[in-house]
């Protein structure tokens, strides 16, 4: 036999016992069904090299400086005064938002959503009221991406609706945000449909979200990712370390909608860490990787904070992909606390501790991961696998109609890897065959492409998986 002509199976064991991983999988990857593609589309975007460079420290200093000025934007506070409490505080964001629509011709339409909430937080029926924006896209306006922050914030005692409060950070730095995000992508068209959500009521109970959640269900919203910004200026933790370079993106594992068939299908085919929201945090990741420097994306694989809840739970709860954008390092001298000095440490949630340099930083990496997505395709339905008992593993989606998708690539990794590793361009089919690897040592997905350089977040197989 001559050197040179022994089987791929054999060549395959030779690169298995030489432990050249990536050579083993982009060997055994070679057969797509149907005709192979001879070109891929870039990966690129460089549209989105602009974007992460657009958003202005100064402008959200301003913001900031403005919705400090409103005394306390507690949910039970003054709604009438034009200068106090958080009704003064949603009239004047809403104003700013038709204010950056006025500046591109119209293209935000701007709503506020109320619902009228009493429980263990609010002791007799409020109205909590959302300031929402809304960019609709060209080709598909029911697909949407969100970006959420809070517009209420809280002193020590959660009840008290009175005193000062400025909630520098907690959360007028995401409201702010949500606001120069806007400023930002309103400079250009999408093909989705991109929202801007200022939401109330999330100290006393996470209402504001879940009425847009509802509102988003209501009015058939395909919600492929919410980003709830909360707490995006601080750099100097309780832990004394100072960090401006790492945001925590927060994910749930096990979708919180899942019910007792689905666990049963998850339990013995996987994906308990490949929920579309971890997917999505994946996503985050990666765009933060190619499009921005000097910021690491730190994915934290638990719903949010030990115990604590954010105000991106109501749309997990809604069956919506949904993740908490925060700080890495928090200082909770800064949070949740009346104004004071006490043995020599300054308490309270002002001005002073944002850093507007990172506050503009994590805007960033909102609007790139928002515009992103919002011209990427939806992505890939009906997403399943198959290969059991089998040298080879078959992924199979529902083929698309978008006008806006060339084609489809496939990711894989190995179950112990937190992130996509590899990855192949296959084309416009809705099948694909991975020869000479078994369905039982990697974990697999699929995403769309467009020929803009944009891909949808990756999607795992099966309900667990499913945007």
């Amino acid at each position: 036999m001559n050197r040179h002509s022994f089987t791929a199976k054999r060549f395959v064991s030779v690169l298995l016992v030489t432990g050249s991983l990536s050579c083993v999988l982009f060997a055994t990857s070679s057969k797509a069904q149907g005709t192979a593609p001879t070109t891929a589309p870039s990966q690129e975007d460089m549209r989105l090299y602009d974007i992460a460079t657009a958003p202005s420290a100064d402008r959200l200093r301003s913001d900031v400086e403005k919705l400090v000025s409103f005394g306390t934007r507690h949910t039970l506070s003054e709604t009438k005064s034009d200068t106090q409490g958080i009704g003064a505080a949603r009239r004047w964001i809403k104003a700013e938002f038709e204010r950056i629509s006025a500046d591109c011709g119209g293209c935000l339409e701007v709503i506020t959503l109320s619902d009228t909430a009493t429980g263990k937080r609010i002791p007799k029926p409020t109205e909590v009221v959302n300031v929402i924006a809304i960019q609709r896209g060209t080709l598909a306006p029911k697909r949407v991406v969100m970006m959420s922050g809070d517009i209420d914030s809280r002193v020590t005692d959660v009840m008290d609706s009175t005193s000062i409060s400025p909630g520098a950070n907690d959360n007028a730095s995401g409201v702010a945000g949500a606001l120069e995000a806007a400023r930002v992508l309103s400079k250009y068209q999408f093909s989705g449909t991109i929202v801007y959500a200022a939401l109330s009521g999330e100290e006393q109970g996470l209402y504001g979200g879940a009425t847009l959640a509802q509102y988003a269900k209501d009015n058939d919203w395909q919600v492929q990712a919410v980003l709830n910004n909360d707490m995006i200026g601080n750099i100097e933790g309780i832990n004394g370390v100072i960090d401006n370079h790492t945001v925590r993106v927060f994910s749930e594992g096990v979708r919180i909608a899942e019910t007792a068939d689905e666990a049963k299908e998850r339990y013995f085919s996987g994906g308990e860490n490949d929920s579309a929201s971890r997917n999505l945090a994946r996503k985050i990741k990666t765009l933060a990787d190619q499009y921005m420097t000097n910021l690491d994306v730190m994915m934290v694989y638990r719903l949010d904070r030990f115990g604590r809840g954010g105000h991106h739970l109501p749309f997990n709860k809604a069956g919506f992909p949904a993740v908490r954008i925060m700080e890495t390092n928090e200082n909770y001298n800064r949070q949740h606390q009346d104004i004071r000095v006490e043995n020599g440490i300054a308490y309270g949630d002002v001005i002073e501790g944002v850093d507007f340099d990172f506050n503009a930083k994590l805007t960033a990496l909102n609007a790139i991961s928002l515009a992103s997505m919002a011209w990427a395709p939806a992505p890939p339905e009906t997403v399943t696998i198959e290969g059991k008992v089998s040298a080879s593993t078959t992924l199979n989606w529902q083929p698309s109609k978008q006008q806006d998708i060339v084609g489809y690539r496939i990711y894989w990794r190995l179950t112990t890897q937190s992130e996509w590793s590899h990855s192949r361009y296959v084309g416009k089919v809705n099948s694909f065959k991975l020869d000479n690897m078994v369905i039982d040592n990697y974990l697999y997905g699929v995403a769309s492409v467009s020929a803009n350089g944009n891909t949808s977040p990756v999607v795992f197989p099966g309900v667990a998986g499913a945007f």
